[in-house]
């Protein structure tokens, strides 16, 4: 069990580290990162690898420290996603743990721990506008959380489930018969 829990937080902490990464890779061009939101894809696979508290806390913290250390991004946006990111790895993690290992579930876990992240965004962004007097409107939450995110929700949808089962069969996850589709 030991043994596990070291596993676990080597992995959040390698999930956290590419939180930090990742976005300099999109970041020269600020339409493109936005769009392909590379700090919910460590997180999100954080869920499936370490599980749901691990991941939770890789999410709230990745944010803020990326804004400690790099002023990026801006604090109102990295206070958000501290709630949408740590949604994201505790949904991710519990609904993989508790659902049956199929290829079927990966993608029943990713898409409801991201309309879950991007619900609780929307009602943080909501009670920090009030606080701050700044604007968010029901059109700001629906461009924010969906339509501009379509590029990053497609490369997500795409590219976590087969990291996944990729690490499944490699044996990341243990001893595990091969799972059907």
């Amino acid at each position: 069990m030991k043994q596990l829990n070291v596993k676990n937080m080597v992995t959040a902490a390698v999930c956290l580290a590419l939180c930090l990464v990742l976005p300099f890779l999109t970041g020269q061009i600020p339409q493109i990162g936005s769009a392909l939101s590379p700090m919910h894809i460590p997180v999100l696979l954080a869920g499936f690898l370490c599980g749901p508290w691990w991941a939770m806390a890789a999410g709230l913290i990745a944010p803020l420290l990326r804004h400690i250390l790099f002023h990026m991004p801006p604090l109102i946006t990295a206070v958000a996603m501290c709630f949408e990111l740590g949604t994201y790895g505790l949904v991710s993690g519990l609904l993989y743990r508790r659902l049956p290992k199929r290829n079927s579930s990966i993608y029943l876990s990713l898409i409801i721990a991201m309309a879950a992240g991007r619900v609780v965004w929307g009602i943080v962004r909501a009670l920090l506008s009030g606080a701050s007097g700044e604007p968010f409107t029901w059109a700001m939450f629906l461009a924010g959380a969906f339509f501009n995110a379509v590029p990053g929700i497609v490369v997500h949808i795409v590219l976590i489930p087969l990291l996944v089962m990729a690490l499944r069969r490699a044996g990341f996850f243990g001893r595990t018969s091969p799972v059907p589709a």
